[in-house]
C-alpha cells in the first residue's frame, strides 16, 4: 500500500524533458565521473503508462561505486539545478538504488541485480540508447 501512495503522491510533470535538457545530461556526467558502466537511457515519454519521460540505468561493480554514483547524482544535481529527488531508495542493500526526480528516474544497479529485474526487456517499448 505504500508503493501505491507513493505513486499517487508523485508530483505531475509540467514539462517534458529531452535528452539535451540540463538534468538529463548532468545525471550522465556524474555517472560517468564515478565510472558507472554501462549506461542506457530509456525514452518513455511515447509510452502513456509510464511513470517519467526517462529512466537512465547504469551499473556499478561494487556496494561502495553503487553508493558513491548515487551521492554524486544526488550532489551534482543540487549543485547545478537546485534540485533534490522527489524520492530515492535501496540505499540500506546497495544492490539497486533508484533516485527520483520524476522526469527522469535514475536505476544504478550492481551486474547481477540488473540481469535478475532486466528493466531493459521490460520497457523493450522505450526508445534505447546507448552512453559511452
Amino acid at each position: 500500500m505504500a508503493a501505491l501512495q507513493v505513486l499517487t503522491a508523485r508530483p505531475k510533470r509540467a514539462v517534458r524533458l529531452t535528452r539535451n535538457s540540463k538534468l538529463f545530461k548532468t545525471i550522465i556526467s556524474a555517472i560517468r565521473r564515478k565510472k558507472g558502466e554501462h549506461i542506457v537511457s530509456l525514452d518513455l515519454r511515447k509510452i502513456p503508462e509510464a511513470v517519467a519521460d526517462f529512466f537512465i540505468v547504469c551499473e556499478a561493480t561494487s556496494h561502495i561505486q553503487v553508493k558513491a554514483i548515487a551521492d554524486e547524482i544526488e550532489r551534482e544535481i543540487k549543485e547545478q539545478t537546485g534540485e533534490l529527488p522527489f524520492h530515492h531508495e535501496g540505499f540500506q542493500a546497495l544492490q539497486w538504488v533508484l533516485i527520483d526526480y520524476v522526469n527522469v528516474v535514475v536505476h544504478i544497479f550492481q551486474p547481477e541485480t540488473r540481469r535478475f529485474y532486466r528493466l531493459e526487456e521490460m520497457w523493450n517499448d522505450a526508445g534505447y540508447l546507448e552512453h559511452q
